[in-house]
């Protein structure tokens, strides 16, 4: 269980919609002496974790600690495909040179080397890239088949799957982002996308503003 401690000020909001809701969130910056502005965080929160309630042109009012989802109920229930995006998908014979340009062309740190119909076969990142351009190596010659990380040494994560445990494998294997794939029979999967710390940052962002759909 996730006890949240609530600071002085949101305790204060809380006392008044408890006393006087409901209530406008300008009554209520009045009566603490602040911009409405300034508060919009702590009533964004304070409703998020289900203490208050908001109706349009009503105001907040008390609804109590009990809420259906907790925040961390949220968080766990986010799933990998509510935030996954288009995979950018080489084959093993590309030139380095060309995949430099394809990461630069559309914004990745990762490219992911896939046969056909889409089956994964490896991945090569920015970093492995950028020791080929530093060395002596053809990079216009240099097929990123032999830079690459091979399966089975790839992480990856399932569409299915909680966005939650995603992000801890970015975090504990230290790596930008993870093919998104479909397991199919022989042990071969299909890569359908890509998840990336930036998909999880706006995950992050949509849980604090109240922008995730129950």
């Amino acid at each position: 269980m996730i006890i949240i401690q609530l600071n002085e000020r949101q305790e204060k909001i809380v006392e008044i919609v408890k006393a006087e809701g409901p209530i406008t969130g300008e009554h209520i910056a009045d009566k603490l002496g602040l911009t409405r502005a300034s508060l919009r965080p702590d009533l964004a929160f304070l409703t998020q974790i289900g203490l208050l309630e908001a109706r349009p042109r009503v105001g907040y009012y008390y609804k109590g600690s009990t809420n259906s989802y907790s925040i961390y109920e949220k968080m766990i229930d986010l799933k990998v495909a509510d935030y996954m995006t288009s995979p950018i998908v080489v084959n093993e014979k590309t030139s380095v040179y060309d995949g430099i340009v394809s990461l630069f062309v559309n914004d990745v740190g990762t490219l992911f080397i896939v046969k056909e119909q889409g089956i994964l076969e490896g991945v090569v990142s920015r970093k492995d890239m950028l020791k080929m351009a530093i060395g002596k190596a053809d990079i216009n010659q240099l097929p990123v088949g032999v830079i690459m990380t091979r399966m089975p040494n790839i992480v990856v994560t399932h569409p299915e799957e909680s966005l939650w445990i995603a992000a801890r494998k970015l975090i504990e294997h230290q790596i930008d982002g993870l093919p998104v794939v479909k397991d199919l029979e022989g042990g071969k999967m299909e890569v359908v996308g890509r998840l990336t710390k930036t998909n999880i940052t706006k995950a992050f962002v949509d849980l604090g503003t109240g922008n995730i759909i129950d």
